[in-house]
């Protein structure tokens, strides 16, 4: 899976795109996008990092999401037997619903909020949850209509927090987007290797300290500690389809596997035989 800006493709006609089930719970996936979303997920109970805010949820969360606010996927680390479900938006289809404010004024208002970041509750979420799970069944006209349904009876509960208390603006304009995405598809082409701190900061044009300040302030990690749990995101994956530790290891980049069992222990907090032991079945 990689890891980068996540984005509708230019040359799809639809203001949405669904993804149906997404399995992500491997990675450690904190990433933005130009998209508003609505995600919901049922049979989990994990983190819910939005922007600033970090909180948990228990065993369901419904939660819409602004353009470019940073998020966790809200199923890092989840190991129980669970359903997701993601509706990006465009931006355009923001704009459109805006000059036709009279028809759709309520739900112009809700993406509005969306950039607070909203959690839904209670029967909102419960019965916006029970929807949103059939959406991939749709053709795309009826699936059109249905999410128009969803807004609507979203802009009108009252059963929501917001996730911060004012507006989350993103600190990262179009060409600090560009350099995230150049060093997560960097990480995701070269993880395998040896990765050196001089060499990606040569692709950020930065020395090598204003890197590692840039780095830590745009995702809260060092690149080391990012990098680390990248690949060992990875190394589970390769776990759960059959490789030994050792195979993982070094397919993965660690040099010394040592060191790879102190790192995996640190990122997931068990050894990797163990989680063999307690997942791969």
């Amino acid at each position: 899976m990689k890891i980068e800006l996540e984005t509708i493709t230019p040359d799809s006609k639809s203001p949405f795109r669904l993804l149906h089930d997404p399995k992500l719970n491997h990675l450690f996936y904190w990433h933005f996008h130009p998209e508003y979303e609505l995600v919901y997920i049922e049979g989990a109970s994990a983190k819910r990092h939005v922007g600033d805010h970090i909180s948990n949820y228990h065993m369901s969360d419904l939660v819409m999401i602004g353009s470019n606010i940073p998020h966790l996927n809200f199923d890092h680390g989840v190991q129980t037997d669970y359903q997701m479900e993601v509706l990006h938006i465009k931006p355009s289809f923001v704009t459109s619903i805006a000059d036709d404010y009279s028809a759709f004024s309520s739900i112009h208002k809700l993406f509005i909020k969306s950039q607070n970041g909203i959690v839904f509750s209670g029967e909102t979420k419960t019965q916006i949850g029970n929807r949103i799970k059939k959406l991939h069944l749709l053709a795309p006209f009826d699936l059109h209509l249905e999410v128009l349904r969803i807004f609507e009876l979203l802009a009108h509960s009252q059963e929501f927090a917001l996730l911060h208390e004012k507006p989350f603006v993103s600190s990262y304009n179009q060409n600090e987007q560009e350099r995230i995405r150049h060093i997560y598809t960097y990480i995701d082409e070269g993880y395998r290797e040896r990765i050196q701190l001089d060499e990606i900061a040569a692709l950020c044009n930065l020395s090598k300290p204003a890197f590692c300040r840039y780095f830590k302030k745009a995702t809260g990690s060092t690149f080391i500690e990012f990098l680390n749990q990248y690949r060992i995101s990875q190394a589970k994956r390769l776990l759960l389809m059959g490789y030994n530790v050792t195979e993982a290891c070094f397919d993965c980049g660690f040099e010394s596997l040592s060191y790879f069992n102190r790192t995996f222990n640190k990122v997931t907090g068990e050894n990797p035989t163990g989680f063999i032991a307690k997942h791969r079945n």
